[in-house]
């Protein structure tokens, strides 16, 4: 692939992205979300392992996120927004975000809890 089509597909990256984060307001609550959680992480003096497991979650809650958004526009194309199975398959996706952002916040609560109860003590 020449240099130059690769930053193309960077740059289209990065505007699939920025589109989200202008136009989904579940996206731009994750990513205020992320920050918290990257500043608390740069805070208190974690593991590797748990560094990194904060970093995956957060990735995955955002990389899910951005899926669903692409599958509700796409489905938007394909069907009326009334026909059951656009309804079924946003809300399918809609309950992978949830549960993603739920195990996110279970092993978030898990790695940082003992931080934060030493802070307090």
């Amino acid at each position: 692939m020449p240099i130059k089509r690769l930053w193309q597909s960077f740059k289209d990256a990065a505007g699939g992205i920025k589109y989200a984060a202008e136009n989904e307001r579940n996206f731009r609550i994750q990513l205020i979300f992320a920050l918290l959680v990257f500043v608390a992480a740069a805070y208190f003096p974690l593991k590797i392992s748990e560094t990194l497991l904060i970093v995956i979650m957060v990735f995955m809650v955002l990389v899910v996120e951005l899926l669903n958004t692409a599958l509700e526009k796409f489905t938007d194309l394909l069907k009326p927004r009334l026909h059951y199975y656009v309804k079924a398959v946003k809300d399918i996706m809609a309950g992978a975000v949830l549960l993603t952002s739920l195990g996110a916040v279970v092993v978030g609560v898990i790695i940082f809890l003992p931080y934060f109860i030493k802070l307090f003590r």
